[in-house]
């Protein structure tokens, strides 16, 4: 056997990120979004399509918007074989995810109907825009066009960072101002790239039991191949 100490075995505990309004960045990128959030519900067509890349806050805002309506929250695989009246459990609004990637078309097209003729509410959250979705039935994709787009822009360095900083913190931990840069310099600009490496070092700093510095830092982006 090494003479070196094994490494703690890391436990994949979950961690809850902080979901209310309060800690939303509100930036340029997303700013439009944001008032699209707080206008509700005075929303033409009874509904919101909310688009940006992946890790970008989309859930985060569905999230704010899911308490301020007492929205039900559907993803797209819920609709298989389920009525969407049981789905809403009583709710007169939704948040649906994921149905760009393929959903139930006539499921979904109910739930629309649904909440329309109850002068309920539909949010939509996707990369794209639902008129860019590969929707067959023509009714669905009709109603679905019609429906205002809040689109979430690519973040900027600040954006990048202080969604970093409250990654860190939702996981308990503190970050300084040289790791945060060591890590944007280093990595791809994206919300997804931020998200996985910070849960990448919160693993490392749990399983070797180590301060979160630049050093650990440098090992974490080594070793999982996100460095430019």
């Amino acid at each position: 056997m090494s003479g070196s100490r094994p490494r703690q075995l890391a436990l994949a505990l979950d961690f809850r990120p902080a979901l209310g309004a309060e800690d939303f960045l509100v930036a340029p990128a997303n700013a439009d979004a944001v008032a699209w959030i707080d206008r509700w519900p005075a929303w033409p067509a009874g509904g919101l399509a909310l688009c940006g890349p992946v890790g970008c806050g989309k859930t985060h805002l569905a999230q704010v918007w899911k308490t301020r309506s007492n929205a039900a929250v559907i993803a797209a695989e819920d609709f298989l074989g389920s009525d969407p009246i049981d789905l809403l459990g009583g709710a007169g609004a939704a948040v649906v995810e994921g149905a760009e990637a393929g959903i139930a078309e006539r499921a979904l097209l109910h739930l629309y109907n649904i909440l329309a003729q109850g002068h309920g509410h539909l949010l939509l959250t996707g990369i794209a825009p639902p008129a860019r979705w590969p929707i067959a039935l023509a009714d669905l994709r009709s109603r679905l066009g019609a429906l205002p787009v809040a689109q979430v822009g690519a973040p900027d360095d600040a954006v990048l960072a202080a969604v970093m900083v409250k990654q860190f913190a939702d996981r308990r931990l503190t970050v300084d101002d040289k790791v945060v840069g060591y890590i944007l310099s280093r990595i791809e600009r994206s919300f997804d790239a931020v998200r996985r490496v910070v849960a990448a070092i919160d693993r490392a700093a749990l399983g070797r039991r180590r301060r979160l510095t630049v050093a650990l830092a440098r090992e974490v982006i080594g070793e999982h191949g996100d460095g430019p």
